[in-house]
């Protein structure tokens, strides 16, 4: 995060969500010293679905392979105000992404624009597809604080590629209309950037990706190492330089994730993803809700946040990482610099 980003966070800070803050921090680095479970705060962040539905093919993409074990749909922009209403006291940082393409549900910027009016930082992710200029400007209009672009080749051929059924063009222009507006209504948000995922068909446009970015007036890249479900035994995506891969080789042949998964994870202390259907899941791996902690249909958010479920399963955290399934291709830890 830049330090223009960091300074708009800190804005949103209030003293009831600073005292969260260190309610859910002791209790991680209790939790971490007993090895067992405590959790005496809310969540700060938290990711929201706005939809499971996406206009591309991508290859290791639920979404995209129509693989989904899990109910599809749309979030209702009603149900979202509810969930936001439970957690606009504690709550600081709200993603508007966890599978499918935001900009495919029709109230997606009504419902920025609702986080926002609680003074909630505001991100989301998208393939840029749908920002032509009646949307980008509405996007502007909206408040959102962060805009996450997938840009993964600076080629039609390279792009495609990965993103199946996408154009380049496309992403460039949306890209374009989100500038222009900010631009335009003198805005210093969203903070956008290109999000470049490393894969073998695309590692060598990495210096491209940056050169585009800075000739489009870009604020930022980011590359992300991606994501394979089968790569023990290799995989076509890996990219050949190490730095950009999750994995890496072993002696024998097979291949391994680069994270040691230690027994602990942030992520268990301080956030949480809500489906469109109102389940609560402890992160962002589990694509297909397999680990269900509850549902905001029946429960509140704090319910959830501090039950036995959400305990039990912050305990196997604490006792063996490497024994949870959603676990085992988790990128924490795996930067990449470039």
């Amino acid at each position: 995060m830049t330090l223009s980003e960091s300074y708009r966070l800190l804005q949103k800070l209030t003293p009831f969500r600073a005292l969260n803050i260190l309610q859910v921090l002791s209790s991680y680095y209790y939790s971490k010293f007993k090895l067992k479970p405590n959790q005496w705060g809310l969540p700060i962040s938290v990711s929201i679905e706005p939809t499971t539905s996406c206009n591309l093919r991508c290859p290791e993409c639920p979404s995209g392979l129509k693989k989904f074990s899990r109910p599809v749909g749309m979030l209702d922009e009603k149900r979202f105000r509810d969930y936001i209403d439970q957690m606009k006291s504690h709550l600081l940082y709200l993603t508007f992404y966890f599978q499918g393409e935001p900009y495919l549900n029709p109230s997606f910027l009504e419902m920025v624009k609702y986080a926002v009016s609680k003074r909630i930082y505001t991100s989301t992710s998208t393939n840029a597809h749908y920002l032509n200029d009646e949307t980008a400007k509405k996007t502007v209009e909206s408040g959102l604080d962060r805009l996450i672009i997938s840009v993964d080749g600076t080629t039609q051929e390279t792009y495609s590629s990965y993103r199946i059924g996408g154009k380049l063009d496309k992403v460039i222009e949306g890209t374009k209309n989100i500038l222009k507006w900010k631009t335009e209504l003198k805005s210093k948000t969203p903070h956008v950037i290109f999000q470049f995922l490393v894969v073998k068909p695309n590692e060598h446009q990495v210096k491209d990706v940056h050169e585009l970015a800075e000739k489009l007036g870009v604020d930022e890249v980011l590359l992300k190492t991606a994501q394979v479900y089968n790569y023990e035994n290799g995989n076509e995506l890996i990219p050949t330089q190490e730095k950009y891969s999750r994995y890496k080789k072993m002696t024998d042949g097979r291949w391994t994730n680069k994270n040691k998964l230690d027994n602990h994870c942030w992520k268990m202390w301080n956030s949480c993803v809500i489906t469109w259907d109102g389940s609560v899941v402890p992160c962002c791996f589990d694509k297909d809700a397999s680990h269900k902690l509850g549902s905001l249909n029946n429960y509140s958010i704090k319910e959830i946040w501090q039950s036995e479920p959400y305990n039990r399963f912050r305990a196997s955290v604490l006792k063996s990482r490497k024994e949870i399934d959603i676990c085992k291709n988790c990128s924490e830890g795996n930067k990449v610099w470039a």
